[in-house]
């Protein structure tokens, strides 16, 4: 389908704020879904869009973050492998599933991640509490099997549709690892190009999507890559919060009355 300027340049600027969004801590999905099923997208071929254009972004957020990666390369290995493994699987479970179970799956996937994006503060919190708590015994080495399973799942559902899958990797490897936020968020990207990008590979043979939307998404969530890298630590979260949190109802009402 055709893009109007003005859809291509809100196109882009979601890509922007996407791209932003999941270097900082992650629900980008959540601002450009809508906008790309408001360009008259059906739903699975935004996703597989999105997905798609959103690779360079992560690509790109996890350069940002280059320094807070430094010594922590078996770590990637480890849950990179993992997390592969379940981004092709949501994949496969995306393109195999009838377009009416998306349909009907989606709204639920948006508001448990809208959940998810209200709660960080507190799930944080709690985290910070248990491990100050424990000392240096607060987490085990590399997480052990209940970080690997978790991660397992959290990536079969960042293959299938992502919003939110940021927040999920931050809350398990924050929970499970003593190791600092920012370098835990280093990992989180990595981790989301790999599951981004594996499901990327899967649908260019297999789905269908659009090449505008691909391209203007990729344009965007690489700018928006590095902006989040470079000044996203210091915008205010409960901003971002609020901008996800509207985006997201926004997109459930617009499934739910298409």
């Amino acid at each position: 389908m055709s893009m109007s300027i003005w859809e291509s340049l809100a196109v882009l600027a979601a890509g922007i704020g996407a791209g932003t969004i999941n270097t900082i801590v992650g629900s980008g999905t959540l601002i450009t879904f809508p906008v790309l099923l408001a360009t008259g997208l059906p739903p699975v071929t935004a996703n597989v869009s999105n997905t798609l254009g959103l690779v360079p972004g992560s690509i790109s957020g996890a350069i940002g973050y280059r320094k807070e990666l430094q010594g922590q390369r078996a770590r990637i290995l480890r849950l990179g492998a993992v997390s592969l493994v379940g981004g092709l699987t949501g994949a496969i479970l995306l393109v195999t599933l009838p377009s009416d179970s998306f349909d009907t799956i989606v709204p639920v996937l948006i508001g448990l991640a809208l959940v998810l994006v209200v709660l960080q503060p507190r799930l944080a919190a709690a985290l910070r509490r248990r491990q100050e708590a424990a000392g240096t015994e607060g987490g085990h080495p590399d997480g052990g099997p209940a970080l690997l399973t978790g991660m397992l799942l959290s990536s079969a559902y960042g293959g299938y549709f992502g919003a939110a899958q940021g927040v999920l990797y931050l809350g398990l490897m924050g929970l499970l690892l003593h190791e600092d936020l920012q370098r835990i968020n280093a990992v989180k990207n990595v981790l989301a190009a790999l599951v981004n990008g594996i499901a990327a590979v899967f649908f260019l043979f297999v789905a269908e999507f659009d090449w505008t939307a691909v391209v203007l998404i990729a344009v965007g969530s690489t700018i928006g890559g590095q902006i989040g890298a470079k000044v996203g630590r210091r915008l205010p979260p409960t901003v971002l919060r609020g901008i996800i949190v509207l985006v997201g109802i926004l997109a459930i009402v617009q499934l739910l009355t298409r």
